[in-house]
């Protein structure tokens, strides 16, 4: 595939929906398109506004906080996954909502302490901090969420 083949089928992909720079940088080689080349499309398409890292990683930030109820260490390693800049990482996280996030957090434990079916509460608990933690949230905002639930 030729790279002005490869910039159409590429700005189509972008139009569809939002990519990153390294997601689109992995197709285009898989395309077999040169690396040279490939940056190349890559700059043309950035340039074209086509992609933007800050607008991609702001989406997914609030998107998998929102949809799909992640914490903050998962989006940021999922993120880093995609090799997303740090500093473009920090500006999405400052996207998130911090009000729906807490709810999210909160709403997914009362979820899951239904769900268990353990007495002994210090097994209850050690399930619902290891299941929060495994969906990217912090220890501190785990048993903060915690006691906030207990409270009520």
């Amino acid at each position: 595939m030729d790279p002005e083949k490869a910039y159409s089928k590429a700005a189509a992909l972008c139009a569809r929906n939002e990519q990153c720079s390294s997601m689109i940088r992995e197709k285009l080689l898989r395309w077999g398109i040169e690396s040279a080349d490939a940056e190349k499309v890559i700059s043309r398409l950035i340039e074209e506004k086509f992609i933007d890292d800050h607008r991609y990683a702001g989406f997914y930030a609030r998107d998998k906080a929102r949809f799909n109820k992640w914490g903050r260490t998962k989006i940021v390693w999922q993120l880093r996954k995609k090799s997303i800049p740090d500093e473009v990482i920090n500006d999405a996280m400052a996207t998130i909502p911090d009000n729906d996030y807490k709810e999210n957090l909160a709403s997914l434990l009362m979820q899951k302490n239904r769900q268990i079916k353990e007495d002994d509460p210090y097994k209850r608990k050690a399930s619902l901090i290891r299941f929060a933690a495994s969906r990217g949230f912090s220890y501190e905002e785990i048993e903060k969420a915690l006691r906030q639930i207990s409270a009520e």
